[in-house]
């Protein structure tokens, strides 16, 4: 039963991040779920019929603590508060399987849109989505995570539900190509350009967490976004940009001397056009891409 239980640790890391949006906290939260299982008495672990669903289920509840103490934290943050960006499996470094980055299944789930609109949420509603909508659990599960009702439950996720965008995600090609044009403008410091691939009322989000330069709330409408970038590009020589896979959608690094200092996210208009932009410059959410663009050992 040992392993079994240890092989349930991938299915929890995925839960675990999309219920909180951070790496660190999603991995301290299925830490405490396996510390508590192992300090049950092995006649009461012998009585649990499904290890994986009570690990659920416990790691549910750490990840509803959690939640509910992050807003109060998150209110002392400095500027705007956005979740652990996540490499594609190509930036990765080798050799770290043990890396919760690398155990997480990158979908339309870990999007930097969708869990954006996740931390709209209240933590019960994100708990009762993310279980029943994202990984099936059925509403009888997610009582016994929220110590609620079924039928409250069911609520709960239907008013999660109105939260999240009807609008289809642009196709991965669109946004490739779109990203690769900004990446182009955004060398050339061509404003107009820029200006062109931008949404009027476009969003740029970032967050430094008062560790990074970042602008503290966010910059609105196109062309006040447009040369904003422009003026990053004029202040910051020597840095690189690269198109990497940013929460597995196109998105763009930043590199100045093989450190990457910038990670970006961006989501488009139903017309192609670039509708909001997150831009992750604290270090500390940054440390998972710290191989990225290194040469392979192989």
């Amino acid at each position: 039963m040992g392993d079994g239980v240890v092989g349930e640790r991938r299915q929890l890391i995925n839960v675990a991040y999309r219920l909180l949006g951070s790496l660190a906290e999603a991995e301290d939260a299925v830490q405490e779920a396996y510390a508590r299982w192992y300090a049950l008495p092995p006649s009461r672990r012998d009585e649990i019929a499904s290890p994986g669903a009570w690990l659920t289920t416990v790691t549910g509840r750490v990840c509803l603590d959690v939640l509910g103490s992050a807003r109060a934290r998150r209110e002392r943050y400095v500027g705007a508060w956005l979740p652990d960006p996540l490499p594609g499996r190509a930036g990765r470094p080798h050799g770290t399987s043990g890396d919760p980055a690398d155990q997480l299944v990158l979908d339309e789930s870990v999007t930097m849109a969708f869990l954006v609109v996740l931390e709209t949420m209240t933590p019960a509603e994100r708990v009762a989505f993310v279980l029943h909508d994202v990984f099936r659990y059925p509403f009888a599960e997610v009582a016994g995570v929220l110590d609620r009702t079924p039928a409250a439950c069911k609520q709960l996720a239907a008013s999660a539900r109105r939260r999240v965008r009807t609008g289809a995600p642009a196709p991965a090609g669109g946004q490739a190509e779109t990203v690769r044009r900004v990446k182009e403008a955004w060398e050339a410091k061509d404003i107009a350009a820029l200006v062109d691939l931008l949404d009027p009322a476009a969003v740029m989000t970032a967050d430094g967490g008062g560790l990074a330069g970042a602008a503290l709330r966010p910059v609105e409408g196109g062309p006040h976004i447009a040369r904003y970038m422009a003026g990053i590009a004029e202040k910051a020589p020597g840095l690189e940009l690269l198109e990497r896979p940013v929460n597995g959608t196109p998105g763009l690094v930043a590199r100045r001397a093989g450190t990457v200092l910038t990670v970006a996210a961006f989501d488009l208009a139903a017309d192609g056009r670039v509708a909001r932009i997150w831009v992750i410059r604290n270090p500390e959410k940054l440390r998972v891409w710290a191989g990225d663009g290194a040469p392979s050992p192989r």
